[in-house]
């Protein structure tokens, strides 16, 4: 049986998935899309603000306020692939999928919560 440094150990240790997240209000349909090279950290981030109050995108935290957790879902879209090639480069491939992601779903103005392109986070 393993000690509990190890388990916090390999924990730490192991491989993070990367790629692009959104979180979608059920009742009009309304995206915020967002990327990370740890997708864990932003989800549960985005989740503990909403439920504070305290979300730094004020549109956002006015309609979980007025529609409720329920009608909100959190949701990896992609994650990146990692390639078995000397030159892989995963920032680059994240930055590949969020221009093809904020394409297809264009989470602006009537459609999201998203204000600029710029959907990275720590």
């Amino acid at each position: 049986m393993k000690t509990k440094q190890e388990l916090k150990r390999e924990y730490r240790e192991r491989k993070k998935p990367a790629g692009i997240f959104q979180i979608r209000n059920l009742v009009n349909g309304k995206i915020l899309l967002g990327s990370s090279l740890n997708l864990e950290g932003p989800l549960n981030s985005h989740k503990f603000m909403l439920t504070i109050g305290r979300h730094r995108n004020e549109l956002l935290q006015q309609e979980w306020n007025r529609f409720g957790p329920t009608s909100f879902e959190f949701e990896i879209l992609e994650e990146v692939r990692i390639k078995d090639d000397p030159n892989f480069n995963l920032s680059d491939e994240l930055t590949l999928l969020e221009e093809i992601w904020l394409e297809k779903v264009q989470p602006f103005g009537e459609r999201g919560y998203n204000t600029d392109r710029s959907i990275r986070q720590a």
